[in-house]
């Protein structure tokens, strides 16, 4: 990591008071002043801020409650972002694991730990994803089978993976995924001949959307949803 950064991250100040610091000598690497911003700080290095020793915080984990209307983005020029509706500090280190639609509703997780992130969106892992579903037409009797057997979307070459619906009204469903396709859940159902009007992810993996969050709350990760998710 580039010193400028890790001195940002450990101190909790802007890059541009980093460089400031580093002008007047005031970081140490090793016992040595270092002014070189890009300097690659080696592991297990003690960096000092005017003396006093730096660490880095350790990675932090979030599940989020989104609200139609916000991306999942780190940064957009016409809508509030994920990243936003987040009060903490250096949130801007901060990323969506995967994505919502604008319109999605649910369960979105954030962090700053990129293995841990790309361990969860990685297509090889066929992490599963829980998904309720609101429909403008009643369910074909054969809506199930259909999709446990694999639906060929459209402009691609392979099936989807076998998909689990449970019918919850007429017009209403769960279905659990085992990947992540662009606009999978609504393609699914379009190929079925029905749309989704309304959509709202439930879960990944073994991490339940907290029923105490209200659409734009949050709250840290328990260990163990950590974990679970690793």
């Amino acid at each position: 990591m580039r010193l400028d950064r890790y001195v940002s991250q450990a101190a909790g100040v802007s890059r541009a008071a980093v460089r400031a610091l580093l002008r007047r000598g005031a970081v140490s690497v090793d016992g040595r002043v270092v002014k070189a911003a890009d300097l690659q700080v080696p592991a297990g290095s003690r960096v000092e801020l005017e003396g006093q020793p730096l660490a880095l915080p350790g990675p932090r984990y979030f599940m989020l409650h989104k609200p139609a209307g916000v991306v999942c983005s780190t940064s957009d020029g016409e809508h509030a972002t994920v990243l936003s509706l987040l009060a903490e500090p250096r949130r801007e280190l901060l990323h969506p694991v995967g994505r919502l639609d604008i319109d999605t509703t649910g369960l979105v997780l954030l962090t700053d730990d990129g293995a841990w992130s790309h361990g969860i969106t990685s297509p090889r892992r066929h992490r599963d994803k829980v998904y309720r579903a609101t429909l403008a037409e009643p369910l074909a009797a054969d809506a199930a089978a259909r999709l446990a057997a694999g639906l060929l979307l459209k402009g691609e070459e392979k099936p989807t993976l076998p998909a689990q619906l449970d019918i919850l009204s007429p017009t209403e469903a769960r279905i659990t995924l085992h990947e992540g396709r662009y606009h999978q859940v609504k393609r699914m159902f379009a190929a079925l001949g029905n749309r989704v009007i309304a959509l709202h992810r439930e879960a990944i993996g073994a991490v339940v959307l907290d029923p105490s969050l209200a659409p734009g709350q949050y709250r840290a990760l328990r260990a163990d949803e950590v974990a679970a998710l690793r």
